[in-house]
């Protein structure tokens, strides 16, 4: 599914570089839940952001879904986010204009869906989120519990290959973390969702398959092992 080798992020140049990914190599299998953890300035966002296409690595090679994401152009980088990739941040990053059904909408509508087609998928994955009732809320008529699983009903909305989500309970209390995490763990096993999430909190432990644990850019063994 996703497979790393000697990947670096070098950012500033002489005395003032700084390593962010110093020759990570990583491999996650299909339908793995995995997660990302280390202290502050470890790497781990700059890890996500490079599985999310979001940044390009200094160096290395980056396969994923069997594609090689580093030889990519610009548009071929964003058609491939969009048709392979999901992503939840922990902002929920929703615009605040739209109803919950209207923020979901718009990755399907830019693929170039049928309204009723939209519709459709919109209100099945709102439904497989709890939110089916509340399709029609903006998101300032929501509880930050809900705003996240509309923001990863948007991501799941096109069926993506890859679930990417950067501390998607940072702004949660522990409750809403909790309905939270047993979502993603429910949507992983169920359908077969390839999940990496960045964490900070040591009890997220017992949701993932694995830990991939950063220390100064690199890859070390998980002292919580």
């Amino acid at each position: 599914m996703i497979r790393g080798s000697g990947l670096q992020k070098i950012y500033g140049k002489g005395s003032v570089e700084v390593r962010a990914l110093d020759g990570v190599d990583l491999e996650i299998r299909k339908g793995e839940f995995v997660g990302v953890m280390g202290a502050s300035g470890s790497g781990k966002s700059t890890l996500l952001h490079l599985l999310g296409l979001l940044d390009r690595p200094s160096a290395g090679t980056l396969v994923i879904d069997g594609v090689d994401v580093t030889k990519l152009s610009e548009r071929e980088r964003t058609l491939f986010r969009l048709n392979r990739l999901g992503y939840v941040f922990q902002d929920y990053a929703l615009v605040p204009e739209l109803t919950a059904e209207e923020n979901i909408y718009l990755p399907s509508k830019v693929r170039g869906m049928t309204v009723k087609e939209c519709t459709r998928a919109c209100r099945d994955i709102l439904s497989l989120v709890g939110l089916r009732e509340r399709y029609n809320f903006l998101p300032g008529e929501l509880s930050g519990g809900e705003q996240q699983r509309v923001a990863i009903a948007r991501a799941l909305v096109n069926n993506p290959a890859l679930l990417l989500a950067d501390e998607p309970c940072a702004n949660l209390d522990s409750r809403n973390s909790v309905l939270i995490l047993d979502l993603i763990r429910k949507l992983n096993r169920e359908l077969k969702q390839t999940v990496v999430m960045v964490s900070h909190e040591d009890w997220h432990r017992q949701y993932f398959d694995r830990i991939l644990y950063l220390q100064d850019g690199k890859i070390v063994p998980d002292p919580g092992v």
